[in-house]
């Protein structure tokens, strides 16, 4: 059984951590919670004993015989902060230990997890910025908060990510231990199926659900490292401590993609952008004729976003693409491998009842120095760990291990 500590911090998200608490001891893990003195005003002890099943740890002096500051770190598997405010995050970033929950974040050797929530001032604030980073640097996990209404009417940055997404990232940080592999890399990752409009009503478009890229993203982040995602028509909740650009068309893909590659170290091309579109888009809905038979619709060739990227790598930037195929696959695969300049290249073999939309996939990853590897079928998060191992693998052949492009 995991041994969790829940770190919960003063402020209004106090109450989400309930949620989070209820999953964690759910799925059978053992959880102490550690409030602070606000936490406590929004939540009270009652109300953690309850849903934990064990006293609630407020102190250092509680139970000073058994050393508590010392003792809960050190019995920890896991450390999750939810929500962690701008106070919290100094504190560690500096290692003031003042109250039982900062003592624990000293002496814990596990990972730590922490999920901001504050309002988008404090958050952007240069101070936080820099404990941020400061915490990431030491190996530490701070997820990125989510976009959305905050205190009052205020909206932004700034809000506590869904507790199911910090959940689901928290067991992934812990079955990786602290093999954050990916820590001070910025990575960029495509999801999703682009849509070309018709008229008004109607698009040409494709099948791609965006459940290979979403596990790119969840497992990045896991792996430390800040993750841009771009989506593009997906309908699939927000993964925790991942940047979403939102777009629709393969022109809108390509534009925040070229912006969001600009810096970053690993670009993994896990969308399905149309091949095509419509020459002219009708400005009102296309009706039917009298004679029943439609216009003919003048399709022109979208651009070829990976291409691009491959064309204007910089030193030490890695580029993994897909290749969705019908029919021979694995010569299809290694003619775009070489078209667009990419260091690997994610090929499977699609249709209408396989891998859009399912939750697993069988995938075979080639190399640009030859390299052939079949994974077989496996759930799409473990398929997406297994394309990180390589893409770091190639990053680091390229920049050397403890350098960052």
């Amino acid at each position: 059984m995991t041994e969790v500590v829940l770190g919960v911090c003063g402020g209004i998200a106090a109450y989400k951590a309930c949620e989070l608490l209820r999953l964690f001891t759910e799925s059978g893990h053992g959880v102490r919670v550690v409030p602070t003195a606000s936490a406590l005003k929004f939540v009270g002890a009652p109300t953690w004993a309850a849903l934990s099943g064990r006293p609630v740890a407020t102190e250092v002096w509680d139970d000073a015989h058994e050393v508590p500051h010392v003792r809960i770190g050190r019995k920890a598997d896991l450390v999750v902060v939810a929500p962690a405010t701008a106070d919290l995050l100094a504190k560690a970033a500096h290692g003031i230990a003042d109250d039982l929950l900062t003592n624990t974040l000293l002496t814990a050797t596990c990972p730590i997890v922490y999920a901001p929530a504050m309002h988008t001032e404090m958050w952007e604030n240069p101070a936080t910025r820099a404990n941020v980073a400061t915490l990431r640097e030491r190996g530490a996990i701070v997820i990125e908060p989510a976009v959305g209404r905050l205190t009052g009417a205020d909206t932004g940055k700034g809000r506590l990510p869904e507790p199911e997404s910090i959940y689901e990232l928290a067991l992934r940080v812990r079955h990786r231990g602290l093999e954050f592999d990916l820590a001070g890399r910025h990575v960029v990752v495509t999801a999703g199926g682009t849509r070309e409009p018709l008229d008004p009503v109607r698009f040409l478009g494709n099948r791609s659900s965006g459940k290979q890229g979403y596990a790119l993203a969840k497992a990045a982040a896991a792996r430390g490292a800040k993750v841009t995602l771009i989506a593009a028509n997906v309908t699939l909740p927000d993964p925790a401590g991942v940047e979403i650009t939102r777009v629709g068309t393969t022109e809108d893909l390509r534009a925040a993609v070229v912006k969001a590659a600009a810096d970053a170290d690993i670009v993994v091309m896990a969308a399905a952008p149309a091949d095509f579109r419509p020459a002219a888009v009708a400005p009102q809905k296309i009706k039917k004729t009298d004679s029943g038979t439609p216009e003919p619709i003048v399709l022109v060739t979208n651009p070829d976003i990976a291409a691009e990227l491959g064309a204007n790598k910089r030193p030490g930037q890695v580029l993994v693409a897909f290749a969705a195929e019908t029919q021979d696959a694995l010569e299809n695969a290694r003619a775009k491998l070489t078209r667009k300049r990419a260091d690997l290249i994610v090929v499977n073999e699609v249709g209408a009842d396989r891998v859009f939309g399912a939750d697993h996939n069988d995938v075979t990853i080639l190399g640009s120095d030859g390299s052939t590897s079949t994974l077989g079928e496996l759930p799409k998060a473990d398929v997406a760990d297994m394309i990180w191992d390589r893409a770091i693998a190639v990053h680091k052949s390229l920049v050397g291990d403890g350098e960052v492009t």
